[in-house]
């Protein structure tokens, strides 16, 4: 057997999002939410994947959305690649998803909690080795809980989860590890397969049930990322080398950075307008002159947001929102 990666947002929405991923949503979200506790008996999948639809490599940000039978909403998306103000965004969709609660004229009772489960394929806290951490709202001396905490972000950060197969000893353990190794594993293991909606989950996974046209999407998916990474990795290694040698040059402290800023700014651009050119063919000139004119904050944000566009008219309005306010 050959099973593909839950990390690419095809897969993950696959496994997890479908019509028919009920069941197993439930055991993941009470493994990771509440320590395989059974508090969930129900949910609704909010636009759940259809393997009908057409697949693109734009997909939204948010892989998952679930309303719970508690009338809760739980976020959940994987995120393979550490872009620019990641850590911004998941705050961003958490709060934008528990305001937009509320219909016009609709007091403030009617808000339900809202919680952002955010799977990460690198390090986000530097400050812990534990995988799977929570932030909610506390007072910051005595560390006491606002009242009725209705906003939690969890992260699971799979670089920090080391254990083996034979070291999973929890439901939450072993749906970590199917994250993480499914494409490593030959066979479901006995352990897995003692568990309906994980033994499910692994022959959603497994490739000979997919179809040539979805393995095909698979693959032009997983080609982007690397080629996304490759980008991020050949833009930090450019940016800081540039930097430093105009900052050297100076030899002043704050030359050092404005060189650092500057060479990070070119760096952004161009990976930015070949993302561009990737999805959408060639970019007119003036578009590229107004892209070359961004600030360096600017420039990161484009970076942020250009997988979210479905048409140069969808990059013409960014700019002409955000382009323009130097």
């Amino acid at each position: 057997m050959r099973f593909i990666s839950p990390k690419t947002d095809f897969a993950f929405k696959k496994i997890f999002g479908s019509n028919d991923s009920k069941d197993i949503l439930i055991s993941f979200l009470n493994a990771l939410i509440y320590d395989a506790n059974p508090v969930i008996q129900d949910l609704e999948i909010i636009d759940p994947y259809n393997p009908r639809d057409v697949v693109d490599l734009k997909d939204s940000y948010l892989d998952v959305k679930a309303l719970l039978d508690n009338g809760s909403t739980v976020l959940i998306e994987m995120q393979v690649l550490n872009v620019a103000c990641f850590e911004k965004r998941v705050i961003y969709n958490l709060t934008k998803t528990y305001a937009n609660q509320l219909k016009y004229g609709e007091g403030y009772s009617y808000l339900k909690p809202a919680i952002a489960l955010t799977i990460t394929d690198f390090l986000m806290f530097n400050q812990t080795q534990r995988f799977l951490t929570r932030f909610g709202l506390k007072e910051t001396q005595e560390l006491f809980d606002y009242p009725d905490p209705e906003i939690e972000l969890i992260f699971v950060e799979l670089p920090k989860f080391t254990k083996t197969l034979d070291e999973l000893d929890s439901l939450t353990d072993k749906w970590i590890y199917f994250i993480k190794e499914a494409p490593s594993l030959e066979v479901i293991p006995p352990t897995f397969s003692q568990l309906p909606e994980l033994d499910k989950a692994m022959n959603i996974a497994n490739q000979a049930n997919l179809s040539v046209e979805e393995l095909e999407k698979l693959r032009k998916q997983e080609m982007f990322l690397e080629d996304q990474r490759g980008f991020i990795i050949q833009a930090e290694q450019d940016g800081l080398a540039k930097g430093l040698e105009r900052g050297l040059e100076r030899g002043l402290e704050q030359g050092l950075e404005q060189g650092l800023e500057r060479g990070r700014r070119e760096e952004g651009i161009r990976w930015t307008l070949r993302l561009l050119e990737r999805q959408f063919g060639l970019i007119a000139p003036e578009i590229i002159n107004q892209i070359q004119n961004l600030s360096f904050e600017q420039v990161e944000h484009l970076g942020n947001d250009v997988l979210g566009f479905n048409s140069l008219e969808d990059l013409s309005n960014w700019l002409q929102e955000n382009g323009m306010n130097r």
